[in-house]
């Protein structure tokens, strides 16, 4: 699948009165493809679930622009799907209800075989609102899944879930991904839940995209570095470290590393969004996939209804 899943020119979200107050987002252009599967991380607080909320169409921005499959999120409600954490569902309905109800307001995209499938072992009788946290999890994925999405945004999807169904409903969605095209944008604090699963990164901390692009194409850009004390010049030190006459830094690579002076190692992708949270003035990196044009005027202008 080619085009553009998710596109932001000077996003930004602030509550309160006037849209002054406390700014959950501030100043975010980037571009995420279509069809990938994607990462949103970054900790508590820093904005992912309300760049979610706003993907969906359920909040405006308080300035930019923020796109969905091209166009404004509430002209493409029947395109996407979106499982929030709550995973608001009628407690009174049983698990045949709630299938049957996600048929009816579908029409022409239900996939009942899907939602049967996803739905699985969950007793078709049972109201919801007996369902153990976990079980609603499957159901509102259930519904998510069965209504054929271009692009499902799921928010903290699986925190409810034990090991073995979490790596069960993973590999469902990697599936629906690789048979149908469908994008997927993961929102989690725990990089271990994505890590592996996800070809795409969003790093969000402290209402700015950090970091954007291919997972591999950001690891590789950069390196640690161990070595005696000297010059780092020309690379970007993200972080940097000294115990007694070594040095261990971890850099944005600006050309080749000199590899008689330094013991050169990949991070994981762990350790670098680690070290990126710990230095929060290190420069924003997205690769040319995740990058906008800034749109300098749409920026200081609240997006249109």
């Amino acid at each position: 699948m080619t085009g553009v899943a998710i596109e932001a020119h000077g996003l930004g979200k602030a509550y309160g009165r006037g849209g002054r107050g406390h700014r959950a987002l501030h100043d975010c252009s980037f571009r995420l493809p279509a069809g990938r599967v994607c990462a949103l991380v970054g900790p508590n607080g820093a904005g992912k679930s309300t760049l979610l909320n706003l993907a969906a169409g359920l909040d405006r921005p308080s300035a930019g622009s923020l796109t969905v499959l091209g166009s404004t999120p509430g002209d493409v409600r029947d395109r996407i799907a979106f499982v929030s954490q709550d995973k608001p569902l009628y407690p009174q309905l049983t698990v045949a209800d709630t299938l049957w109800a996600g048929a009816e307001l579908n029409p022409g995209r239900w996939d009942p075989a899907t939602a049967d499938r996803i739905a699985g072992p969950l007793p078709r009788k049972a109201r919801v609102r007996t369902l153990s946290g976990g079980q609603r999890t499957r159901l509102a994925l259930a519904l998510a899944l069965g209504k054929r999405p271009e692009l499902m945004l799921l928010d903290e999807p699986m925190a409810d879930l034990d090991p073995l169904a979490r790596h069960e409903l993973m590999g469902v969605l990697m599936a629906e991904t690789a048979e149908h095209g469908t994008g997927i944008v993961m929102s989690s604090h725990i990089l271990t839940e994505l890590e592996g699963a996800c070809d795409y990164l969003l790093f969000v901390d402290g209402g700015r995209v950090r970091l954007g692009g291919e997972a591999e194409d950001i690891v590789s850009a950069h390196a640690l570095l161990t070595g005696r004390k000297q010059d780092l010049s020309p690379h970007t030190v993200v972080e940097s470290r000294t115990t007694g006459r070594q040095l261990t830094a971890l850099v944005r690579k600006e050309g080749p590393v000199d590899t008689a002076a330094w013991a050169v190692t990949e991070p994981s992708l762990e350790e670098l969004l680690l070290a990126h949270l710990r230095s929060p003035d290190a420069p924003p990196l997205l690769t040319p996939s995740a990058s906008v044009v800034a749109d300098a005027a749409g920026a200081d202008e609240v997006a249109a209804a």
